[in-house]
């Protein structure tokens, strides 16, 4: 026992300054390789990978319990449904509330020199057009005929000589729908070229519906009617509301949802819950909510924001922050604030735009969901009834940054809704003028201040010890200079007090 402690003491005295210096390096070298590595791990999946190998391995050894096993089991078992819906959610939809391209964005364009609509996004309603507005028996018709061709024209110009070139042959609802969405400077023209419209669109959809079953040309013949029609009565609608009649836009959209029940590839919903807003008729929006906020059918984000503001109306002209914090929140204001964490979950753009933190832009024709230029679309809309209700705003200010907290992470990982999905920014990208629009993007975790802060000091901390290995007599130098300057004013603050104190008195303190 002795004979061992000789040796270690033996061993202990004979290492030099330069062994410690080195182990001194190598650790803080071998630490910092571990911290790059943490910070790679975090970066990738949002987690510590230390704590997740104790979680995971060393907790169970331990005599923890997994909670996490079921929900993982959950998970895998949901991959398939998951997956589908990401992709169903990368899919562009037709913006429900859309403006008028004559009477609305073209004038844009004369005031600003700006052109608000991108050439993807006009094609894309160019084929919608090509989907809704014509079918393979047009050619038996000279005006539908004309029509089909006019549809596929690049040339605004173009399009609209070809509507005129119809209506000159015999009344074409289509021919009116074009006019009426290109040609038309205000709402007032548009509404009355739809109304033109109307009458004849109505008489085709009559005569089609008596032959839709006598054959497939037949009844090809009555869905394109049948969209014609839908498309201009929801059209006359919004014709309605934008000229502040919007008790009958409300009318107008209800008969037109109990008339065609199922074509809720329109999304007519959204226009009849804007106009309730507006006329602060927020029973009706509520039970428009009961029916449509359903898990079966796809999400938007005016179904999601409009519960949250309904939600937030019953406690939003009380809540105080300071209150909150103080006595906790009540039942209402709970569910206030999960109605909010579930709206900004689902698209997370929209309240950077009611806060006014971000300008808005004119909504583009389609959106994607989820995406940028779906909470532009419903911003857009909706900012002005967010600021009728008092303290909505205020109270989505101070809560909807608490999101990003609750979801998980990576973003594979959903909360209440299925994950994010990654391809909205590049589709947005193309949907938005982003020569006068930044985009904006799925807000990224921060890097935690420790991990920074971790990572300076120990990369200084090898450095130091690398030069103090290399150039210890520089280095002491250096030390020496670096602890005189630092301790100066120390020096210089005593000198001052011996000079001020009586020298018995300072002997006695210094003894002390």
């Amino acid at each position: 026992m002795f004979g061992t402690e000789s040796s270690l003491s033996m061993f202990l005295n004979t290492l030099t300054p330069k062994f410690y210096v080195a182990l001194t390096g190598t650790s803080s070298l071998i630490s910092g390789l571990i911290l790059i590595f943490e910070w790679w791990y975090f970066r990738k999946y949002g987690t510590s990978f230390i704590e997740q190998v104790s979680v995971s391995h060393l907790r169970p050894l331990l005599g923890g319990v997994d909670n996490s096993s079921p929900t993982n089991s959950n998970s895998s078992n949901g991959d398939a449904d998951s997956n589908r819906q990401s992709v169903s959610e990368c899919k562009v939809w037709r913006n429900p509330l859309n403006l008028f391209r004559g009477a609305e964005y073209n004038r844009y364009t004369w005031v600003t020199g700006r052109e608000p609509l991108t050439y993807y996004d006009m094609n894309l309603s160019a084929q919608d057009h090509q989907t809704f507005f014509t079918c393979d028996s047009d050619h038996l018709r000279p005006a539908d005929a004309i029509m089909q061709k006019a549809w596929r024209e690049r040339n605004p110009q173009a399009r609209i000589s070809a509507a005129h070139e119809s209506l000159e042959r015999e009344d074409c609802a289509t021919a009116s729908i074009l006019l009426a969405e290109e040609e038309a400077t205000t709402i007032v023209e548009a509404e009355k070229l739809f109304k033109q419209a109307l009458k004849t669109g109505e008489g085709c959809y009559r005569r089609s519906q008596q032959l839709q079953h006598h054959g497939a040309q037949y009844e090809a013949q009555h869905r394109r009617d049948t969209n014609v029609l839908v498309y201009i009565k929801r059209r006359l609608a919004m014709c309605s509301r934008k000229l502040g009649r919007t008790r009958e836009a409300v009318k107008m959209l209800r008969d037109l949802m109990k008339e065609f029940p199922l074509l809720s590839m329109f999304n007519i919903h959204e226009n009849l819950l804007e106009s309730l807003l507006e006329l602060q008729n927020y029973a009706d929006v509520q039970a428009v909510l009961a029916k449509y906020d359903d898990i079966s059918l796809p999400k938007s984000a005016t179904i999601c924001y409009t519960a949250a503001l309904l939600k937030a109306r019953a406690v939003s002209d009380k809540f105080s922050p300071e209150a909150a914090s103080r006595r906790g929140l009540s039942t209402a204001e709970m569910n206030a604030v999960e109605a909010i964490h579930r709206a900004v979950e689902f698209n997370p753009h929209v309240p950077k735009y009611l806060l006014e933190m971000k300008s808005l832009i004119l909504p583009p024709e389609h959106i994607l969901k989820r995406g940028d230029s779906e909470a532009i679309a419903y911003a857009f809309f909706h900012l002005q009834h967010w600021k009728r209700v008092e303290g909505a705003l205020n109270l989505l200010h101070c809560t909807w940054e608490g999101t990003f907290r609750m979801i998980p992470y990576p973003l594979e990982k959903g909360h209440l809704f299925y994950p994010y999905p990654i391809c909205t920014e590049t589709a947005d990208r193309e949907l938005l003028p982003t020569v006068f629009h930044e985009v904006s993007v799925y807000p990224k975790k921060e890097l935690p201040f420790f991990i920074l802060f971790t990572a300076g000091l120990c990369s200084f901390t090898a450095m130091l010890a690398l030069l103090t290995h290399q150039f210890p007599e520089l280095m002491g130098v250096f030390a020496k200079a670096f602890l005189s300057t630092l301790f100066a004013p120390l020096n210089f603050i005593m000198e001052k007090v011996e000079s001020i104190l009586p020298s018995s008195l300072w002997h006695q303190l210094t003894r002390i």
